[in-house]
């Protein structure tokens, strides 16, 4: 727009820097003689495709907050001459891209080639027609391009720039998705494709995965929002997956349920059985049956190997236990949604996005404080007046316009943040949550190497397939799926597709970042208790934190929790006969009609402190607290 008046303005402003010897003469002339070299939407090229997600939703935010034009006042975005800092961090945003295309590609890629359905006029300027062209080519060195002729077992291809390649057919040969047939076949002259170099003057055909998803990365501390990427590419798709795609989340839902039981009297090493669970759902209507994923129960487990197993059937039952009503409470507080109070939302029936579920396990890291995702640090006006800051400290304090320091103490910002989850059942959940990474669903993070916590979640179908996790400091969610949700195919879970690309992301985010283990809030106590029966230790350390095979483990536990043995279980040894028959009984029990919500009935309380030997502090286990 008025691009001469902006010329003018230019070379006014070049002539008085000669004139006021901030420039030679040459370099005035030189410079006047240059193109205007205006900055379009997407002419950077490289910044558009990393961060066109990130970029479009700062927009957004400024629009809400200034207005978009004159109108709407002399700060308005497009009027108003801001300067923006956000809150992205270009290497994590680089990689939180690079991650999300290469696991789209790698499980999408394989379906064959799509046309892009655009076509060009070749007897007009086609290099200006396919500049204009709206085709995310996601990947830098995928390029768009027009199939200008076909013969000869090649086709002659041509680029923005007005240069032209070759296709051959070898480097098309991949079937049309969905029709079979090969990819070179149907090329037409004036189709627009995309394409990736091969050798000088070759190119190889691709296409954009079908199958699409999010990735967003959020600092813990601060809700700073430090990557977001909505989808393969913003022009292809400005769709933002990352906080427009509700979704259900599955299993990746399911610390939401163990926090609150923790919050409810459970503590980890709480027995509850994974085994047949049925509800009636009224007169004339078919029994209400939960099944685990793999379709086999495995009885009797304590709570943290129901989450790190991901199991279906001690969720549901520890639903029912607690009510819930005090599960959606939970929900609700943390942000990931209003859910009814049915059994099913337990197990991620509810739809939410990759944003608030993210959030939700940045506030669980966070010790139960609560964090509100920013995407924008501050904004100045055209004078560099501070005119909007999302930490709003300059309000909490009310000084900061004071001309020179008093030497008085510092001012300090009161907190901001509520305790929205008890702290130490905060993190028990995210120490239950590293042994997942060990031994549970996504152990294919172990070899990262650093403590990491997480959950994976698989819908039904499965049609989406997730994995929210992170250190002390950093979470990240990332989420697969169609925009239309139909199955991904059996073999897909969250532990196999969108685990590997939070991995690929971490690889790089984290290559030069010191390891940090998860600190304890006070009040804690350290306990040595038996993996699989959840049972007090007496006489034994475990050998190695990391060691998913380990019998004995360091558990953390709430104050006068920490000597129940087997968490609720009134049976005693949660394999003695007695509790083995209470268990068959239920199975068989489960075939029969039961109520439609159970009663929650009262929270279990914890039995009294029973005298234990004191132990030392645990090697490695950064705390202040008690240890038993």
């Amino acid at each position: 727009r008025a691009t001469q008046k902006a010329l003018d303005r230019r070379n006014y402003v070049l002539r008085e820097m000669y004139r006021n010897g901030y420039i030679t003469e040459d370099q005035w002339h030189a410079a006047a003689a240059s193109p205007l070299g205006t900055i379009r939407y997407g002419s950077n090229e490289k910044f558009r495709q990393q961060g066109g997600y990130f970029m479009e939703e700062v927009r957004r935010e400024l629009v809400n907050h200034f207005g978009e034009d004159a109108k709407n006042g002399p700060n308005s975005l497009y009027a108003g001459g801001l300067w923006v800092r956000s809150s992205m961090n270009p290497a994590y945003q680089d990689s939180a891209a690079q991650a999300l295309r290469d696991g789209l590609v790698k499980f999408g890629g394989q379906a064959g080639w799509k046309d892009l359905g655009i076509k060009i006029n070749l007897s007009k300027d086609w290099a200006a027609q396919l500049d204009q062209a709206a085709v995310g080519t996601g990947y830098p060195d995928w390029l768009k391009a027009v199939v200008l002729s076909k013969g000869g077992g090649a086709a002659t291809i041509g680029f923005t720039n007005g240069s032209t390649g070759t296709l051959p057919a070898s480097g098309a040969s991949m079937p049309v998705r969905g029709a079979g047939g090969s990819a070179f076949d149907a090329l037409q002259p004036g189709m627009v494709v995309i394409v990736k170099q091969t050798a000088p003057g070759a190119y190889q055909l691709k296409s954009v995965p079908a199958i699409s998803g999010g990735m967003l990365v959020e600092e813990v501390h601060t809700g700073r929002v430090l990557a977001m990427q909505g989808g393969f590419d913003v022009v292809g798709s400005p769709y933002n997956r990352a906080i427009q795609a509700f979704r259900q989340p599955g299993s990746a839902f399911k610390p939401i349920v163990y926090v609150t039981a923790l919050q409810n009297g459970f503590t980890p090493a709480t027995i509850e059985l994974d085994a047949p669970y049925c509800i009636d759902q009224g007169p004339g209507l078919p029994q209400k049956c939960f099944v685990n994923f793999d379709h086999r129960s495995a009885g009797p487990h304590t709570l943290r190997w129901g989450l790190e197993q991901s199991r279906n059937l001690m969720t549901v039952r520890a639903a029912a236990n607690i009510g819930m009503p005090k599960i959606t409470d939970t929900a609700r507080k943390l942000g990931v949604g209003n859910y009814p109070n049915y059994l099913s939302i337990a197990l991620g029936a509810g739809d939410t996005t990759v944003l608030h579920l993210t959030n939700a396990y940045a506030i669980l890291a966070n010790q139960g404080r609560d964090v509100k995702p920013t995407t924008i640090d501050y904004v100045q006006d055209r004078n560099g007046k501070v005119i909007y800051r999302t930490d709003n400290r300059c309000a909490l304090m009310g000084n900061c316009d004071a001309p020179d320091w008093d030497g008085g103490p510092m001012p300090r910002p009161p907190s901001r943040t509520r305790q929205l989850v008890d702290a130490m059942a905060a993190f028990q959940m995210v120490h239950v949550m590293e042994g997942v990474i060990i031994r549970g669903t996504a152990t294919v993070l172990h070899d990262l190497n650093r403590p990491l916590f997480g959950k994976t979640g698989t819908t039904n179908g499965p049609t989406n397939v997730w994995f929210v996790g992170g250190t002390p400091d950093i979470v990240a969610g990332v989420y697969v799926g169609y925009d239309n949700p139909k199955p991904m195919g059996s073999w897909a879970q969250g532990g196999r597709i969108s685990a590997p690309i939070w991995k690929e992301w971490a690889q790089t985010a984290f290559k030069d970042v010191p390891k940090v283990p998860f600190v304890a809030p006070p009040g804690i106590r350290w306990v040595r208790i038996d993996r699989a029966s959840g049972k007090p230790v007496f006489g034994e350390f475990p050998t190695n934190d990391n060691d998913p095979k380990a019998p004995v483990i360091w558990e953390a536990f709430q104050p006068q929790t920490e000597a129940v043995q087997s968490g609720r279980s009134t049976l005693g040894d949660p394999y003695s006969p007695q509790y083995l028959q209470l268990w068959q009984q239920q199975a068989q029990q489960a075939q029969q009609p039961s109520p439609q919500q159970p009663s929650p009935g009262p929270s279990p309380k914890p039995a009294p402190p029973v005298a234990t030997p004191p132990e030392p502090n645990p090697g490695g286990l950064p705390t202040q607290n008690s240890v038993q």
